[in-house]
């Protein structure tokens, strides 16, 4: 079976111990990212199977209608960037495995942490100031006493609080309905009401997954809600904020501040992208989840299912009809 690895940019997974799942299977690793869909056609035209990395390849019925040879996708968790009607159609199985919810998460907590702790301490502006010949060159914020507001209830939040809470910072939640009533279950401090979570928090951190419904939750009235001197923090994804209202509310002076991990285009090539240059802006180009052993978690789960349908015996299935 000839398998494609899409949009591996440092040719890292061959060098992890999830690839010996596909010991005795014809691979070829992609280290480009392809988005001209004739290009992308034609590169995958040989394949029987491609693994996705997170979202960073969008799988629609116009790509799949000239992938005649191909049988099975494999991911990890959340899939909106697949046309899963499309694939049942052209008789191609999404194997993504969902069984996460007691999967350890530490590679993305600890980076937004380190996100919070850059921002308040002003690193990466101190950083450049003193490699140009100078000294310091302002007066940052400690993180005790702080205020820190989490949206969403998820694994990766839940260890952000523990982290938070270690610094001495408050921890305010907001969550959908049904993460609210899970926070309150839970004993956490849920604020009166989303108006309150978002004026009252230091620093905001944003922790839901990309389907429909959270699509473009966040919108430009919540962040012109926040504090003058407040941090917005996203290691989510950019999608989860309403299109345009991050930039919006930047220039408009609320939040002071943001750190981001996650961008409307991926991979940014350009030198003068306006958020990622933004004056009031620490980034980092979506790392958040890119350590040797979080690779190795994910990709442990794609090969094995690439593995399994190699033998006749797919496992994650999504689409059982496919078959």
């Amino acid at each position: 079976m000839k398998v494609a690895i899409l949009d591996d940019w440092f040719d890292t997974l061959r060098t992890l111990p999830c690839y010996e799942h596909l010991k005795g299977l014809d691979v070829t690793v992609f280290t480009d990212h392809c988005v001209d869909i004739d290009t992308l056609a034609d590169r995958l035209a040989p394949f029987d199977a491609i693994t996705l990395f997170r979202e960073r390849t969008v799988i629609g019925d116009d790509l799949l209608a000239r992938l005649p040879k191909l049988k099975l996708i494999s991911h990890r968790g959340a899939y909106p960037h697949v046309d899963v009607d499309a694939c049942t159609r052209r008789g191609v199985t999404l194997s993504a495995n969902q069984n996460k919810s007691t999967a350890p998460s530490y590679a993305a907590p600890e980076h937004t942490f380190a996100l919070i702790l850059a921002a308040m301490r002003q690193i990466p502006q101190q950083m450049t100031h003193m490699q140009a010949g100078n000294w310091q060159m302002g007066v940052g914020k400690t993180l005790y006493g702080r205020v820190l507001g989490l949206y969403g209830y998820g694994r990766i939040a839940t260890r952000v609080a523990q982290y938070a809470e270690a610094f001495g910072m408050q921890v305010i939640w907001w969550a959908s309905e049904a993460g609210r009533a899970r926070l309150l279950a839970d004993g956490r401090t849920v604020a009166d009401n989303r108006a309150a979570f978002f004026e009252t928090a230091d620093v905001v951190s944003v922790h839901v997954r990309l389907v429909p419904e959270t699509r473009g939750i966040i919108t430009k009235t919540d962040l012109m809600s926040m504090r003058e001197d407040a941090l917005f923090v996203n290691t989510s994804r950019a999608a989860v904020i309403e299109a345009g209202a991050l930039l919006g509310a930047l220039n408009a002076g609320r939040p002071a501040q943001a750190a981001l991990d996650v961008f409307d285009q991926e991979p940014i090539k350009v030198a003068n992208d306006p958020i990622a240059t933004h004056p009031r802006v620490i980034c980092t180009p979506h790392i958040g989840f890119v350590t040797e052993d979080e690779l190795n978690l994910q990709f442990d789960d794609i090969f094995a299912q690439v593995a399994a349908f190699a033998k006749g015996t797919p496992i994650h299935v999504i689409n059982p009809a496919a078959a």
